[in-house]
């Protein structure tokens, strides 16, 4: 949010810099972000002076220039080449001296240096209107007012008006200083609690509505509210005999100096009301309201209405609309219409301002994707104590700058009055939270200085009651906040000395196991990522397993792309290999702890999961070698060290349901699943444009919590050496490696200590439907050597039971 220096001088007496202001307002919670020098002409005519011409002649060497001498009030006066008709002796001239720098109609500064033209020299430049920017006329150079003194800076002259502009990181719940007003307050509150004199910066000075008045009773609309909960406050008046035109050159500044472009005296009253104080306004012209009436109300779903944005937006039941006999003229809180629209033939305007609840201004613009000054105030809660106040203040703003007379009485629908909250703030609690003990006194200033009543004191704490403009304190603790924050965090003492309490944690706590396994993967090549949790519905098409009856729905979407909680980190991991990927980074490895969110018979669930990815290559390209591609099995090893590490080894392998899988497997301990990885369907990566092979793989990280344990096992290396046997098998194609497995650890669980697959081949020297599988065996026995005779009988075994269960023969 932008808040003028100058604008905030008009609220209260400010005898400080802007820098120590944003000092001040930092302090008290309203974050200066950054300040900004503003000036309403740029470069602000620095370098340019009145002169006053007292010579002028024929340039010898050309006929379409003069040589002038100027007085520049300060030395002798100056030789200047111009190449202007209509320069004359007399004259009192704007020139921009050496060293001064103009800009251009695109913006582009160029600076004025002496010169040698034709031959004769030149010391600086007597300006048109054009190269002032202060006019349109570039025929000829800018004769000013003879009064005038040489020397004047030009600034002075044409009133270039400058200005520091604060942006403030206002946080959502600061609803009452959305405005140069509420900012004002929190400032004057600051000041007093700095300040050693207690009437110092005690007044804040607010726009005075004393002068308004009916003068005529010839133009009335009629107001009706039918949906007082969602418009609990409706003001309006009708003001006639209006001339729509540009705005006055202070309301122009005022507007420009925060990023508001004006467009006419109307609207720019309307937005300088609303930042000044933060009331949001909006002027209908009269003439188009059909039956002289206005009523807001919820119209029928499936309406359509058009916007000033010259959008047709199809309506919602429950948007509140500004209605005439004829339909909608205006989304209540949001966006107007162009069919109402103040136009430069308008000549009487009602005009509107209105408190709208908050809940209901904010679904409505969500709805509608709708962001506007207005729709900002309404949705966070505006101060419900100053709608007319507000209106009478743009009345007299509109007669200044448009003229006209005030044609109606106010109307002012206000049925059910919004209350200030009544709160019992107790000292000893004050104390304890603050860490420190504060004066009553000091407490009771504070409370004051920020608009808060105290209606009852004790020796226990104070009665008082909050302001309905502070949505955001209702409660004691809130009250405390308010104290602290003008107190001043910085001036809270703290103990040099810390206490600690050693406590003897479980080493398989979440997030230790958590940081176990990131500072493994990381070791690795790995990145840790985060994703969004709300995603698109539409990812649940993807896969038999992602069920739309199963999608947490968000009651308020952003958008339709995050309109659902996820149900897998799946896909926010692609997304972050897409986004990489598009920007020519295609060797990913990436990790992500999350959770997912499921509606399961009418209940929610979330549950927790750990997601690992790698696609492209796992090897960089040097010299004397080529890049790898990361393929299943190295992605294996990735998940096998994982287990390992977390002790759980001794998972079986079965295959994956899964179906976004081509390839996959997964890992049970019993019937507790606890990771399912694989290579991902083509099908699933084209969805988000990835060309390239990627792997996955899905931990159910509570099933992983659950087996893992506290015990570190110990096992001495074997004295005794083992030994290693391989057999090539021809099976058939449809026997996995799991199968083999299973079969020769159980001939020997003692001695057989490992199984594993080194070769896979098929091709045209293997007949069709089979194919070749190298297994390696390891034995060792921790008591004894194993001899010959024993390994070839375990060996013989072996082959007995792959011949018998398997079909297999040996190559």
């Amino acid at each position: 949010m932008h808040i003028s220096y100058n604008w905030l001088k008009q609220f209260i007496k400010l005898d400080i810099t802007p820098d120590e202001t944003s000092e001040i307002l930092t302090d008290l919670g309203l974050e200066v972000e950054g300040i900004t020098h503003y000036e309403s002409l740029k470069g602000g005519l620095k370098g340019v002076v009145v002169g006053h011409v007292l010579s002028c002649t024929k340039h010898p060497n050309a006929d379409k220039l003069n040589v002038t001498k100027v007085d520049l009030g300060a030395g002798e006066p100056v030789q200047i080449v111009c190449g202007a008709p209509n320069v004359a002796a007399g004259q009192k001239v704007a020139v921009a001296t050496i060293g001064t720098e103009l800009f251009d109609a695109e913006g582009n500064a160029f600076q004025i240096k002496k010169g040698k033209i034709r031959g004769e020299e030149s010391f600086g430049m007597i300006c048109s209107a054009v190269e002032l920017g202060v006019g349109t006329d570039g025929d000829g150079i800018m004769v000013l007012d003879q009064n005038l003194t040489p020397g004047t800076p030009a600034a002075e002259v044409f009133n270039i008006v400058t200005d520091e502009v604060f942006e403030i990181g206002l946080t959502p719940n600061r609803s009452d200083a959305m405005s140069h007003w509420g900012v004002a307050r929190d400032l004057r509150a600051g000041l007093l609690q700095n300040s050693k004199e207690e009437t110092q910066h005690k007044e804040l000075i607010t726009p005075s509505v004393s002068k308004f008045k009916v003068e005529r009773r010839t133009l009335k609309i009629d107001v009706s509210v039918e949906d007082y909960k969602r418009a609990p406050r409706y003001c309006g008046v009708t003001i006639s005999g209006i001339e729509v035109k540009q705005s006055p050159e202070w309301l122009q500044n005022r507007l420009k100096a925060i990023g508001i472009t004006p467009k006419n005296n109307i609207v720019d009253v309307t937005n300088y009301v609303l930042h000044d104080l933060g009331q949001p306004m909006h002027a209908f012209d009269a003439a188009k309201i059909k039956g002289g009436k206005v009523i807001v109300k919820t119209v029928e779903a499936g309406t359509k209405f058009k916007t000033l944005d010259d959008i047709e937006r199809t309506l919602h039941q429950d948007d509140l609309m500004i209605c005439d006999e004829n339909g909608p003229m205006c989304m209540a809180g949001v966006f107007g219409g162009t069919r109402t629209a103040v136009s430069e033939n308008t000549t009487s305007i009602f005009l509107e301002s209105a408190y709208f609840h908050p809940v209901a201004i904010r679904k409505a613009a969500k709805r509608h994707g709708l962001n506007t000054d207005s729709s900002f105030r309404f949705e966070r809660g505006i101060d419900p104590s100053i709608t007319e106040y507000a209106l009478k203040h743009a009345a007299l703003l509109i007669q200044q700058v448009a003229g006209g007379e005030i044609t109606s009485d106010i109307v002012d629908l206000y049925p059910k009055r919004i209350e200030d909250y009544s709160v019992f703030l107790n000292f000893n609690n004050i104390n304890r939270i603050l860490g420190e003990e504060i004066s009553k006194e000091t407490i009771k200033k504070i409370l004051v200085s920020l608009d808060i009543k105290v209606h009852s004191m004790s020796d226990v704490g104070l009665g008082i009651t909050v302001p309905a403009y502070r949505a955001d304190v209702t409660r004691e603790i809130d009250v405390i906040e308010e104290i602290l924050r003008v107190y001043g965090f910085n001036n809270i003492t703290f103990s040099s000395k810390l206490n600690a309490t050693i406590s003897n944690n479980s080493r398989t706590e979440d997030h230790k196991v958590q940081n176990t396994i990131s500072n493994l993967l990381v070791s690795q090549g790995f990145y840790e990522i985060m994703s969004n949790s709300l995603t698109t519905p539409d990812y649940s098409n993807l896969s038999e397993s992602l069920k739309s009856s199963f999608q947490v729905d968000i009651l308020n979407p952003l958008s339709h792309d995050l309109c659902v909680m996820r149900q897998t980190l799946l896909f926010g991991g692609l997304e972050a290999i897409a986004y990489n990927i598009n920007r020519k980074r295609t060797d990913l490895k990436l990790f992500e702890f999350g959770k997912s969110y499921h509606k399961m018979l009418g209940s929610f669930e979330e549950h927790k999961h750990f997601a690992l990815f790698a696609t492209g290559n796992g090897t960089k390209a040097t010299w004397n070698s080529t890049p790898k591609a990361t393929d299943f099995f190295e992605f294996k090893g990735y998940i096998n060290g994982i287990l390992m590490r977390l002790g759980l080894s001794k998972a079986t392998t079965q295959p994956t349901d899964n179906d976004v899988f081509s390839e996959g497997i997964a890992y049970y301990i019993g019937k507790d699943l606890i990771v399912e990885f694989g290579i991902l369907k083509k099908a699933i990566l084209k969805e988000l444009d990835i060309k390239q092979e990627v792997c996955y793989a899905d931990f159910n990280w509570e099933n992983v919590l659950k087996f893992i344990s506290e015990k570190i096992k110990f096992t001495e290396i074997n004295k005794f050496p083992s030994v290693k046997r391989d057999y090539a098998l021809l099976i058939d194609e449809h026997i996995t490696f799991d199968q083999i497995y299973n079969i020769v650890k159980q001939v020997d669980k003692n001695t057989i200590k490992d199984v594993t697959l080194f070769d896979v081949y098929q091709g045209d020297k293997i007949e069709e439907g089979k194919k070749s599988y190298a297994i390696s065996i390891l034995m060792e026995d921790a008591s004894k050597t194993l001899t010959d005779s024993q390994v070839e009988k375990i060996m013989g075994k072996i082959k007995y039971q792959l011949e018998n269960n398997l079909n297999a023969q040996l190559r």
